[in-house]
């Protein structure tokens, strides 16, 4: 099987192409690297099953060559991270959209199956938990740009659902619930990166708010099991599957778990909001994913504790700064 992969120089979608390409697929990649990194993939690119493009999900001639080319495309470009979405809203967006629609309208020209990779985000404000894949999404002002990647994977998902019921597209969604794990960086806001990052230095571990928001994360490697499992399966085609560990913790815990972890001297510093983002920041105080639709079709389950995430990440930043 062929796959076209985009984003696959992002951290997910780096570790999608090690394991396609280690269970004998072929794999293409196209990224802009705006996000995403070489570096990434550079133990892939003499491999004679991979290819890598550089170049952008709106560039039609582009993505309608690729596509034509594989078997399946997994659709993971976008634009990521907290920071990038309240810095660069505008161009978050048309990414976002247009680029998925290119994708889709791509695959269904050429009746190629794809998944789309959407995001708990798309569940806004909603507090109650554990959140399932009907859920409601609660979100707030469209004029605050915190709330448009929301709304952005949101149009994506009902796209390609509309494609599948409306076109007969093969088409399949899977929601992430932050992910980590090795090759993801902290700089677009995700916090348990910037966490032992810190840890490492001895430098004080940034909480954003108050640290009674809670979050779940699942390891990157789990994650990545999840979505073949569900691309590997007939019967999830037409469907949305949340792929997340649903073990909860607050960010005032996660900070001192690391500090713990990692046996360093950092301390905590609380930063309000207004001081860490753009005026009128909207977060959200828990996010816990229901898992059982997606243990019911393909019988997949997180793995790796928060300890294996927070020791990968260690041994991450410390081989990389010894390189």
């Amino acid at each position: 099987m062929k796959y076209l992969v985009t984003g696959g120089a992002g951290f997910i979608g780096s570790h999608l192409c090690d394991e396609l390409i280690s269970r004998g697929d072929s794999v293409l990649v196209v990224d802009n690297f705006s996000t995403g990194s070489k570096r990434n993939l550079r133990h892939l690119l003499d491999h004679p099953q991979f290819t890598l493009i550089e170049g952008s999900i709106l560039n039609t001639d582009l993505i309608n060559s690729s596509v034509k080319s594989v078997d399946h495309v997994l659709h993971l470009a976008a634009a990521v991270g907290v920071f990038t979405i309240v810095d660069k809203p505008l161009e978050s967006l048309t990414t976002n959209l247009r680029g998925t629609e290119n994708i889709l309208e791509s695959a269904h020209r050429h009746q190629k199956e794809v998944l789309i990779a959407s995001s708990s985000e798309i569940y806004g404000k909603n507090a109650m938990g554990p959140l399932s894949e009907e859920s409601d999404r609660i979100v707030g002002s469209p004029l605050k740009s915190r709330w448009s990647y929301s709304e952005a994977k949101a149009i994506d998902e009902s796209m390609a659902y509309f494609y599948y019921q409306e076109k007969n597209l093969t088409a399949r969604i899977v929601r992430f619930f932050n992910t980590v794990g090795p090759r993801q960086v902290g700089h677009y806001g995700m916090v348990l990166p910037r966490f032992v990052d810190a840890a490492l230095k001895n430098e004080p571990l940034m909480v954003y708010g108050t640290g009674n928001q809670s979050r779940c994360f699942c390891h990157v490697s789990d994650a990545v099991m999840g979505l073949l499992a569900i691309i590997d399966t007939e019967s999830t085609i037409g469907q949305a599957y949340n792929i997340g560990n649903d073990n909860e913790i607050s960010i005032q815990q996660l900070a001192n778990e690391v500090i713990q972890l990692t046996e360093s001297k950092s301390t905590i510093k609380k930063v309000p909001y207004e001081k860490a983002y753009a005026q009128g920041f909207e977060d959200m105080q828990r996010r816990v994913p229901n898992i059982s639709k997606i243990k019911s079709a393909v019988g997949w389950t997180p793995k790796l504790s928060l300890q294996n995430m927070i020791e990968d990440f260690v041994n991450y930043f410390q081989e990389k700064d010894a390189n």
